[in-house]
């Protein structure tokens, strides 16, 4: 046993297995993945990668690579995924490619026929270009006759690989709005039956790019055909403060009837993906030495992004709050997961094996940053594989692996981020916990009898008494060990002002906190070198019973939780050491602190 300290109480650190908690199992998934069915996925390669390839390859079945044609196969399966292809023109290239009358039996058709033949690439940039030679609406004319085709083939593949209580499989789109190359999509899926799915065709940008419509298309949809939805919003650090404006789509203040709204249909935020994390910014919160974390610095078309409170989750947290002390009702109380955004249909997050975010990124030496490739300034990437990130993944505590039940735990928000690895994370908030809850066997039997799960809501407290999180972590079976284990707090005062905290509630090691309030870094054992670290610091286990020292009844907070490892090299210095390469001429960070994020619980007073 080993033994630390969490805000002056002494917590057991202890290695123990993980408990079978009858109510709740814990399950990993990608809500975000795109295959060829996407016009810009097949536009960059990927030719091969269908919803059916997909599907077999995140069950764990061998599939040919989408370029090299060599088999491939998942190192460790996925428990559910979601196909999320672009709804925009969906699966139009693949028709494009074929004799298909339904298109060529028109002129456009034609030669939208001849452009997908002579090139892909080209008839992408065809479709999304502000110029292009054929008008969207002629496009979208000659797409009409055939474009349920490809959605019902989506359903057809996900009916084939569903397997209630091994995997599950989902149908499902990413909604396109880029107004003005804000990025505000949402990926939606449902566990409606296919014949529920079949009644209707996936909404898309070209019917509008306005959330608010987006919504009121669900209502409506839901209840011609029984289907309900959940729609998460995509990595917001590419929407230019959009994301979690004060105003709605018409610039009015957000009321009421937009947060129920909101909330009804977007329960829950990807906060991770390939293009980055958008927990927090450092400049949004300078006091977080962990906020430089994977903070991706280009937007589309090589712009480069000032940080924004509407494009980052702990700031939309704190926004929630004040807008809820104004009209009643929060906008921004949503759960916190990670997807991937790979448009290879190969879900790939960890840095020994990120396969990077298109076809395009083959080849360790394709990956290089932006600015180093070998092609003229115009026509460098914007995203380039170095650049990117190896995530993310969702963890998701459900009753079982089927479609309904996962969708319950999305709406109850009882699912969680990582950046990648398989950190097995519990929290729970009370305020009838005892300091040895901390270290039984099965925490989750006593979480849920006194208190709420991630996701909840606490009840009002009676009295002056400060609730408590009881917190359990533990690494990836096959990743590094842990740092830390701290709570993030938001709160809002009595003047409106919304205010941050970050605690260290568990670590690993006997280090204390310094006279700046920091706890020393945990070490470092990774060798660049050689693309290696060796797991002889950190923990396996981090456990903590944490009370909120500051607490006050009167005010609005939520909490959450973010789990650090142990320092581990990053995806592109394994590039590095294969080229041969000296990883620091990369000009990407050497070493990452992989992480989990809980969804926030929240705390609301009493009204007065």
């Amino acid at each position: 046993m080993t033994k630390i300290h969490a805000r002056g109480a002494l917590i057991a650190l202890l290695a123990l297995a993980p408990a079978a908690n009858a109510e709740t199992i814990l399950l990993w998934g990608d809500t975000h993945l795109h295959t060829s069915h996407s016009t810009d996925s097949y536009g960059t390669g990927n030719t091969l990668i269908d919803p059916e390839q997909a599907y077999r390859y995140a069950k764990g079945m061998p599939v040919l690579h989408p370029t090299l044609r060599t088999r491939i196969r998942i190192t460790r399966p996925l428990d559910f995924l979601v196909v999320a292809d672009h709804s925009d023109f969906l699966g139009l290239q693949i028709f494009a490619q074929r004799d298909d009358p339904r298109l060529t039996g028109t002129e456009v058709g034609r030669r939208l026929h001849a452009i997908a033949r002579e090139n892909p690439s080209v008839f992408f940039r065809l479709l999304f270009s502000p110029n292009p030679e054929i008008s969207q609406d002629a496009m979208l004319e000659a797409y009409r006759p055939l474009m349920v085709q490809p959605w019902l083939d989506e359903i057809d593949a996900a009916e084939r690989h569903n397997e209630p209580g091994r995997f599950t499989a989902f149908a499902g789109w990413e909604w396109t709005s880029h107004r003005d190359n804000r990025n505000l999509h949402r990926v939606i899926f449902s566990a409606a039956p296919a014949e529920s799915l079949r009644a209707f065709f996936p909404y898309s940008s070209l019917d509008s790019t306005v959330p608010e419509d987006l919504w009121a298309w669900l209502d409506r949809t839901s209840a011609a055909t029984g289907a309900d939805f959940i729609a998460i919003p995509h990595n917001a650090n590419m929407s230019t403060g959009l994301m979690f404006d004060l105003i709605d789509s018409s610039g009015r203040p957000i009321d009421a009837a937009y947060a129920r709204t909101r909330m009804r249909w977007e329960p829950v935020l990807e906060i991770t993906q390939v293009k980055g994390t958008s927990e927090v910014h450092p400049a949004l919160s300078p006091n977080d030495e962990f906020a430089e974390f994977e903070v991706f610095r280009r937007l589309f078309f090589n712009q480069e992004p000032k940080p924004l409170e509407g494009d980052y989750a702990r700031s939309a947290l704190l926004r929630g709050l004040a807008i809820e002390g104004r009209a009643g009702v929060n906008p921004y109380k949503f759960g916190m997961i990670g997807g991937s955004d790979i448009h290879t249909g190969l879900t790939s997050t960890e840095e020994t094996d990120f396969l990077g975010v298109s076809a395009n990124d083959l080849l360790p030496q394709t990956r290089a940053t932006a600015d180093q490739q070998p092609r003229p300034p115009e026509a460098r990437a914007t995203m380039a594989a170095w650049e990117l990130s190896a995530s993310g993944l969702a963890g998701v505590w459900a009753s079982a692996n089927t479609r309904e039940a996962i969708a319950q735990a999305f709406q109850r928000k009882e699912v969680y981020a990582t950046s990648g690895p398989r950190i097995a994370l519990r929290v729970f908030a009370g305020y009838g916990f005892r300091a040895r809850d901390a270290g039984v066997a099965d925490i989750a039997t006593i979480g849920y009898a006194r208190g709420v799960p991630m996701g909840g809501d606490l009840a009002t407290t009676s009295g002056q008494r400060a609730p408590s999180l009881l917190i359990r972590a533990q690494k990836d079976p096959q990743g590094a060990n842990l740092d830390r284990i701290q709570v993030i707090k938001g709160w809002l005062d009595a003047a409106g002002r919304t205010h941050e905290r970050i605690f260290d509630a568990a670590w690993a090691g006997a280090r204390l906190h310094g006279d700046d309030g920091r706890l020393p870094p945990v070490g470092d054992t990774v060798d660049p070198a050689s693309a290696s670290y060796r797991n002889t610091i950190g923990a396996v286990q981090l456990a903590a019973l944490w009370t909120d020292p500051e607490f006050d009844p009167k005010q609005r907070a939520f909490y959450y939780v973010r789990v650090l490892e142990i320092p581990t090299p990053r995806h592109q210095v394994h590039d590095a050491v294969a080229l041969g390469m000296d990883p620091a001429t990369t000009r990407q960070p050497l070493r990452i602190q992989e992480r989990a994020w809980s969804s926030p619980i929240w705390y609301t007073p009493s009204p007065r």
